[in-house]
Formats: structure tokens, sequence, C-alpha cells
């Protein structure tokens, strides 16, 4: 079979095409969803999340999640997560939220920074109650999201104490 230098130059051309198509859709995904929390593990500094003024430390301690999941419609603004078992790790409130009564949801928009001059931007959800054995959940509408929120792809979801510093993260994100 011969192939002719008029249709590769033609497939090549469509598929250039369609390249940034796909770059664009991959940046303006409608709904963000993490399947699942896991609990800081690096404590302070050495677990942040984000950059310059918006980056959030880990914990001083390590905790964790049994279950969970968050998802973020980036256009509507509708904001969901629900967190389960989230305790401490060690120290000698190990099992236990200590005294930790209310977390928050974060949305770490444009992780790296790039968008923004080397700044993350967060967007947080209100405050909601963390149960004795670690569970909390949130619903509702945080529209509109700053314009980094939807363009960049590199976005990252938290449960925050109220102090700002993060107890976990969400974790298998889809798209």
């Amino acid at each position: 079979m011969t192939v002719t230098k008029t249709w590769i130059l033609s497939s090549a051309a469509a598929l250039a095409l369609l390249l940034p198509a796909s770059s664009t859709l991959v940046a303006a995904a409608e709904e963000v969803r993490w399947g699942a929390f896991v609990g800081n593990i690096r404590t302070g500094a050495a677990g942040v999340v984000g950059s310059g003024t918006g980056a959030v430390n880990a914990a001083g301690a390590p905790w964790v999640a049994t279950g969970g999941n968050a998802r973020v419609n980036l256009p509507s603004g509708d904001v969901r997560f629900r967190i389960t078992g989230l305790v401490l790790a060690d120290t000698n409130a190990v099992g236990t939220p200590a005294n930790n009564p209310q977390v928050m949801g974060t949305l770490v928009c444009d992780t790296d920074g790039s968008a923004g001059g080397g700044n993350s931007v967060l967007v947080n959800t209100p405050r909601v109650s963390l149960s004795a054995q670690g569970d909390a959940e949130f619903h509702g509408d945080l529209f509109p999201f700053p314009a980094v929120c939807l363009n960049e792809p590199d976005i990252a979801f938290l449960v925050r104490s109220v102090t700002g510093v993060y107890f976990a993260a969400g974790i298998v994100r889809e798209p």
C-alpha cells in the first residue's frame, strides 16, 4: 500500500488541530472528583501542598482517614466532601481527632503557582463539625470560583483544621 505525502500532511494537520483542543478540555473539566482521602504522612512544611502565598502545610502530627470522597463542579460552584475516620495516627491522642471539633474543605487551585506569579489560590468551605469518630461532611455552593480554578488543571482538595494546616488530601482524582 502506497502512502502519499498529501495523506501524511493532511493527517498531521488534522492531528495538530486536535491537540490544542484536547489540552483545553483537560484544563476546563466541568467536574473534578477525588475517590478517597489519605491522611497527611509528612508533617509541617515537609508536607506542603500549593505554592507561595497559597501554600498549605501539613499538620504537625500524622493523620489517617478511613474513607470519604470529594466532588467539585467548577462551573456551578457546587462542592461536596465527606470524610470518615479522620483521626491522629500517633501522639497521646492517637485514634481520635483530639481537640479539633471542626474542619473545612479547601480547593487548592494552580498548585504549582504557574498562573498566579508563583502563588496558588485557596477556596475554603465554611467550617463543619468533626465528630469524635472523625466524620465530617459539607455540601454547598461556593460560586463563583476564581478564574485560575477554571483554567488550570493542577488542583487539589484538602481537609484542613481551623488554624489552616491540613489533615488529609483527596486522592484518586478524576479527571
